[in-house]
Order: structure tokens, then sequence, then C-alpha cells
């Protein structure tokens, strides 16, 4: 069993059963489609995996961190959660060099340390729909934002961090390009308009029939803004309240 095969069967059994997916890849293929400004330092053949959030998460790894630990003052309570994930995975791992980038870590420049949608795109876990899918736009001169999508799942996921092994090549590991869900150009520009123009509407989501997607309270959770989102928590009996000051 080559290493890459071995490594992704025990993170699968790590994270899976709490509702999350990994998928390899090279950064070397994360690379390649992008300028040089975004790359990222290390050896083409360098192994990593883009790690998914798919709807069982809540249920299954965010509701029961949430009865164990503590909350930290300055951090989201999602952030928290996927980082104790994260901090389990390492544990696995303890003679390898594994590097943990998270969706929302940004370089002092505010430039994102990883595009988190391309590497789920060179991995295969989900399609990045993007301006320049569409030949024909009918936009002119608006900025259009691109947006993933997850075969099963359409846009009720979330793509939270990617691991680097940083000293562990995969020369041999094959790309699997992602499914293209929508080969329509009418059916992409319809789910760059939903994603831009009424995001929170939540339609963009449903492009495609899921097999699974958020439940009502998750959806509350994720329209919540973020500095309410303790707040709505207490209310729903997953967090004791903060003690007055």
């Amino acid at each position: 069993m080559t290493a890459h095969v071995e490594l992704q069967q025990q993170l699968q059994e790590t994270l899976l059963p709490f509702g999350f997916e990994v998928y390899p890849f090279q950064i070397g293929w994360y690379n390649a489609v992008l300028e040089p400004a975004f790359h990222l330092s290390y050896p083409k053949d360098t192994l990593a995996f883009v790690v998914l959030s798919i709807p069982s998460m809540f249920e299954k790894a965010f509701k029961p961190f949430l009865r164990h630990h503590k909350l930290q003052d300055l951090m989201d309570p999602i952030d928290q959660c996927v980082a104790y994930h994260m901090s389990l995975v390492k544990e696995k791992f303890p003679s390898d060099k594994l590097d943990v980038i998270y969706d929302y870590q940004l370089h002092p420049n505010r430039r994102p340390k990883v595009l988190m949608q391309t590497a789920a795109h060179v991995s295969g876990a989900a399609y990045y729909y993007q301006r320049k899918d569409i030949p024909l736009d009918p936009w002119g001169s608006k900025k259009m934002f691109g947006v993933c999508i997850h075969p099963q799942f359409g846009g009720w996921f979330a793509i939270r961090a990617v691991l680097v092994f940083a000293e562990i090549q995969a020369p041999d590991l094959e790309q699997t390009l992602p499914l293209d869900c929508l080969p329509s150009q009418n059916d992409r520009i319809q789910l760059l308009e939903h994603f831009n123009f009424n995001w929170r509407d939540g339609k963009y989501r449903d492009v495609l029939p899921p097999k699974e997607k958020y439940s009502e309270e998750q959806t509350l959770y994720f329209a919540t803004p973020p500095a309410e989102r303790r707040k709505l928590l207490e209310l729903q009996g997953e967090l004791h309240p903060s003690p007055l000051c």
C-alpha cells in the first residue's frame, strides 16, 4: 500500500465519523493553476489533503464539542471545533511534519494562506465554478465570485482546512478531476447569480438535489451573524449563559 493511500485511510477513519471528508492532492497541482503570489512553498510532489465538513458535522462533531469543551473568547465556535479535530489528527501522526492551514488564516497582507476552493477543485473534492467556465456570460464589467459545488451535497458543505505532510512525497498520486455537475451554461449562470446576488437565501446550495442538507438548527446557526452566534447557542441550550460582569 502506498503512503498516500494509507494516510488517506487513516485520516478517513479519524475524521469521517465526525462529518469531515478528506481528499488528497499534490502541492504542484495547486500551484500549477495559480499565480506565483499564491503558491505554497513546498516541493511539487508534497502530499496534502483538503478537509471538508459535510452536513452531519454539526451533530457529530460540533454539538458534542460544545458539551465537552470550554469555548475561547476570541475565536469562532465552529473554528474551535475544527481546530480540535485537526489537533487529534496531529496526535495520530506524531512523527510526521504536518502543517495545518485553516480556511480563515491570512498572511499579514490579508491574502489567504490557501485558496480553499482551488484546493478542493484540484483534489477532486468539488467543482469550482468560475466566470471563466462561461464563455459568453451576461455580466459585462461586473465582478463575479466563483463557488464550489459538491457532487453529493451541492452547496451544503464547507472547506475547512488543508493538511500538508511536508516531508512526504507522493509522485505516484493520480489526479482525480472533480465531477462537473453543471455542464449546462445556463445552470452555471444561474448558480453564479444566486451565489453573487442572493447568497443569503441559500438557493445556490440547491443547484442540484443534495444527498443531505443542513438541518434547520444548523441553517439558523450559519445565518446568524458571527457576533451573535454564542448568544444563539445559549438560547438553544447548547451553552451555559455567560456570567454577568
